[in-house]
């Protein structure tokens, strides 16, 4: 609720990248993918008009490879966060990189329960959002980069960030099209003459 605040107490936590990895990204990062699947279940998806629900095999390996991206998606960013710093007058620390990574997403893997209910899933994004403003808070106090680049520096990670979502999203639908792709559309023989 006083992020300003919260990340000054947050840069002065003693933790190991690994500890806040295990305690904290792995339970929120679960978030959204057994949201999403859930929602898939109940109630389906609806694209381009067309509703369909994808088999329980389908979403449930749909939550599993983007609950494993999510994971990997946060040592990327923190490797991303740790290398630029320095480069804007901040200091190279992978534990500080870490603490800004997973504490910056935390709006965004709460926002992930908004996939119980797909027709609402897209709330979550803007809680997504409010991350970045999050991680732009954070960029002084935890990784000492100076304010007047703290902007410069988080959108640098952004365009960085979105690259790497492209690259995952691009992987997950990939493994998982196979799996969600609607079963053919069959009409018997009476069917059809019925219908002409």
């Amino acid at each position: 609720m006083q992020p300003k605040t919260e990340w000054e107490t947050v840069a002065a936590e003693p933790d190991s990248a690994q500890a806040i990895f295990m305690r904290y990204v792995v339970p929120l990062a679960a978030i959204g993918p057994i949201a999403g699947f859930i929602g898939m279940q109940v109630f389906g998806l609806q694209f381009l008009g067309i509703s369909f629900k994808p088999t329980l095999m389908g979403g449930l390996t749909q939550a599993v490879v983007s609950y494993v991206l999510a994971l990997v998606s946060v040592w990327v960013l923190t490797f991303i966060i740790d290398a630029l710093a320095p480069q804007f007058g901040g200091a190279s620390d992978r534990t500080q990189a870490m603490k800004l990574a997973a504490y910056s997403a935390t709006a965004g893997y709460l926002g992930g329960v908004f996939g119980l209910v797909p027709a609402v899933a897209a709330l979550g994004i803007l809680a997504g959002l409010y991350g970045l403003y999050l991680l732009y808070l954070g960029a002084t106090p935890v990784m000492k980069v100076p304010q007047d680049r703290a902007v410069l520096y988080v959108v640098i990670i952004i365009v960085a960030t979105i690259v790497v979502y492209i690259v995952m999203g691009m992987i997950a639908s990939t493994l998982t099209q196979p799996f969600l792709t609607p079963p053919p559309v069959t009409i018997s023989l009476a069917d059809a003459t019925y219908l002409a």
